[in-house]
């Protein structure tokens, strides 16, 4: 499971992926949950085409709100107040806790949140340079960096949607595939020793063009696979001063993290 990775820039776009970015807008080199980022579509001519959405199926403000306990909204009331005392910005409503940066291949035909788009062939490329996993080795957590041992950028096959925000407005989400690697000798080494092992599935280059235009699902899913662990590269990464959701955007995601939910679970539509 990949939930934090480095993406490519406009002109590495162009380059590398052959797709014009003609949006005036711009990305993080770092994507996060709800981040800003590139991803990569087919246009009406077959034409590849960069758009910029929200990095999770979901975006953190169209997830329903969390229904508070008295002792929740007691505490959530206090941190209005403190923030009104302080001139802080006031924190959102709380919201249910759903990750849907990454979509289990196994389950994007059934899950409701996901099997409109994934039946309707809403199919997209996420480029990247690397991927971050958690490395819980030596019983510490540690951030690693996967990226092709080539050096080379590469596509995360992935899926998209639109949003209507609240001023009309259309807006882009996405998420990308992943597959169970509790086999593969290298994939297997991230997250925890109790938990599933989860990789981010990458696309062929060759394939790029066959995945964007496909209309067939078993068709795509044919196209999604693990890299084998001798064209893949990791390393430690740690993160550096700086890196990362600022201070405000860990304030406001923390206020929707007050009860967790099984990813996939909602919304058709």
């Amino acid at each position: 499971m990949c939930i934090n990775y480095i993406t490519v820039s406009r002109q590495l776009a162009l380059e590398w992926f052959r797709t014009p970015v003609e949006v005036d807008d711009t990305w993080r080199d770092e994507i996060y949950h709800d981040f800003k980022g590139l991803f990569i579509v087919h246009d009406e001519h077959g034409q590849r085409q960069g758009r910029i959405g929200s990095y999770g199926f979901i975006p953190q403000r169209h997830r329903p709100l969390k229904r508070l306990t008295n002792d929740e909204k007691a505490k959530f009331e206090s941190r209005v107040e403190k923030a009104r005392a302080t001139g802080r910005p006031e924190p959102k409503v709380p919201r249910i806790a759903l990750e849907t940066m990454n979509a289990r291949v196994e389950e994007v035909g059934s899950k409701i949140t996901y099997k409109k788009f994934w039946l309707s062939q809403q199919l997209c490329i996420v480029p990247a340079l690397n991927v971050f996993e958690p490395n819980w080795e030596t019983g510490s957590h540690e951030r690693w960096a996967i990226n092709l041992a080539n050096g080379e950028p590469f596509g995360l096959p992935g899926m998209w949607r639109t949003w209507e925000e609240e001023d009309g407005t259309i807006c882009y989400s996405f998420t990308h595939f992943t597959l169970n690697s509790d086999d593969h000798l290298l994939l297997r080494r991230f997250h925890r020793a109790n938990e599933e092992k989860r990789g981010g599935a990458i696309l062929r280059s060759e394939h790029y063009d066959d995945w964007l235009s496909s209309k067939d699902p078993e068709f795509a899913r044919a196209l999604i696979e693990l890299y084998r662990p001798e064209e893949l590269n990791a390393f430690k990464a740690p993160k550096l001063k700086g890196d990362g959701p600022s201070e405000q955007e860990k304030i406001e995601e923390e206020t929707t993290q007050v009860s967790t939910a099984p990813q996939g679970d909602l919304f058709g539509g």
